[in-house]
């Protein structure tokens, strides 16, 4: 019995260094860029730098395991949120947020990603693959609930995050931005059911000054 049990300690002890280092080195990544040193993310993360050879032998495998393992948080946080949000759109809200954290890393990591480096090709598949659905989910409840208007599309509604969290002015606030866009989805009694009128009903270009 006691030889059974300690294999199983062993195996939860590395489950708990693996995770404390891609913890540690997604902040490191952010604070200090990919090539920070090792032995700075060992320090974060409270083990050796021998440890981080044993669970990741190259940077590289580094840098997918922790673009992957926040992804995984990402797609594991919707069907969460939607059970312990105050409403379906609350829950998105917070999501989309959380989307925005993630992209606002990414953005650190784009030039080895963008590298000859055939590692990081499946990365985006992968991002798209997991977390289209999760954003498709929360959309849709969302709009059951008569909270957001219908037939918002989650990859249009990504991309839009994305798009709008590559800004690098010093004045730039892409979260307020990426809020807006968010409040923008919202079916308030002043707006139409529907995400688009119709041409003929375009106010003519004297109506929209009054």
């Amino acid at each position: 019995m006691v030889g059974d049990t300690a294999p199983r300690h062993k195996r939860a002890d590395a489950r708990r260094n693996q995770e404390a280092l891609l913890g540690a080195a997604a902040t490191i990544f952010v604070r200090s860029g990919v090539e920070a040193p090792l032995r700075d993310i060992a320090a974060e993360a409270g083990v050796g730098t021998a440890t981080i050879y044993r669970h990741f032998p190259t940077r590289a495998d580094l840098i997918v395991a922790v673009y992957r393992h926040q992804v995984e948080a990402l797609a594991e946080a919707g069907p969460r949120l939607l059970r312990t949000s105050p409403s379906p759109y609350a829950a998105l809200q917070t999501w989309v947020g959380l989307l925005v954290d993630f992209v606002v890393t990414k953005l650190g990591l784009a030039r080895v990603l963008q590298s000859d480096d055939s590692c990081y090709d499946p990365l985006h598949s992968y991002f798209l693959d997991r977390l289209e659905p999760v954003c498709t989910e929360l959309l849709a409840a969302a709009a059951d609930a008569g909270q957001i208007r219908p037939g918002q599309d989650a990859a249009e509604l990504m991309y839009g995050v994305g798009g709008l969290c590559a800004g690098s002015n010093p004045r730039y606030d892409a979260r307020r931005l990426v809020r807006l866009l968010v409040a923008g989805l919202a079916n308030t009694p002043d707006m139409p059911a529907t995400a688009e009128q119709p041409p003929s009903e375009t106010p003519e270009a004297g109506d929209r000054d009054t």
